[in-house]
């Protein structure tokens, strides 16, 4: 199977993608947890019966905390998030409650959780700029046919999808089942970054060679053939860590469910961006070249 051949299906698949992505962030936004915005989360188990939602917000009512979001996890164990609250009102919440188990408590306040956020997305930026920067070093030695920055831009490329669509899946889980993004989100996303470029780099080591040993007559041609013999190790690798996060995600428990789950988008897609999008954008590259 010619896997270049059929670039464009792949593209109008991507784009259609990263469209509906960058439309429910528009749209939609993400929903950013305490870690972003500054707040109080307590977890909590009840030692009788479990109060439904509306029960908690009545009993909670006289101490002003504002809005209450009010998240069932385990049995008879909800989170709750409010405004950020000192530590009279975090016993008084308890008190309130009867007789509960407090689980966790954690508080941010608004001003760390602005320059996490800023911290985070600088963290991101940086670290796409970096791998984009260090591929065009690490294949510097070759030119012919296509310069040695053209593979960093495709990365780029590659590195934008695999972080979008996350984006995007979140945003729509953020407003329809109130999904929350924290920091393990940015550090999934993180780790989709290095995981995706590792899997390019596989492939575009693999061009090279094949490049160094003759193959630069047909570009499309060796590109191909270099995917196909990395296909093989790309899916099994990528299988064997979807199986471990699949086992997280089902079995890891609420606090670290989202950030197996959005492993699990990541990789999927990172995965798919290795093969079917970074090394399809330096054929199309190097086809414009020729046609000028």
């Amino acid at each position: 199977m010619n896997i270049i051949k059929y670039r464009k299906i792949y593209f109008i698949f991507s784009g259609l993608l990263i469209l509906a992505s960058i439309f429910s962030l528009v749209r939609w936004h993400l929903k950013l947890g305490i870690d972003f915005t500054g707040g109080s989360l307590l977890e909590i188990k009840f030692a009788d019966n479990v109060l439904d939602n509306q029960a908690i917000k009545n009993k909670l009512a006289p101490l002003n905390l504002g809005d209450i979001n009010v998240q069932p996890t385990a049995e008879k164990s909800v989170i709750l998030r409010t405004k950020d609250i000192d530590e009279p009102t975090h016993q008084k919440v308890l008190k309130a409650l009867g007789n509960v188990e407090e689980q966790r408590f954690e508080s941010v306040g608004p001003v760390v959780g602005s320059e996490l956020k800023s911290r985070a997305f600088y963290a991101i930026a940086l670290t796409m700029l970096a791998i984009v920067l260090y591929i065009a070093w690490a294949f510097r030695k070759v030119s012919r046919p296509i310069a040695s920055w053209k593979y960093g831009v495709a990365t780029l490329v590659a590195l934008v999808h695999d972080v979008i669509i996350p984006v995007g899946f979140f945003s729509i889980l953020g407003h329809f089942m109130g999904v929350e993004i924290d920091l393990l989100f940015v550090t999934a996303v993180l780790t989709i970054l290095g995981f995706s470029v590792h899997d390019t780099i596989v492939v575009f080591d693999r061009i090279r060679e094949n490049l160094r040993r003759g193959g630069s007559g047909d570009f499309e041609a060796t590109v191909d053939k270099s995917i196909h013999q990395t296909l093989t190790r790309s899916i099994n690798t990528s299988l064997t860590v979807l199986l471990t996060l699949l086992a997280v995600y089902i079995f890891g428990g609420e606090t670290i469910k989202y950030f197996a789950l959005a492993l699990l988008v990541g990789i999927i897609f990172g995965t798919y961006s290795s093969i079917f999008i970074a090394s399809p954008v330096l054929v199309v590259w190097e086809g414009w070249k020729k046609r000028k």
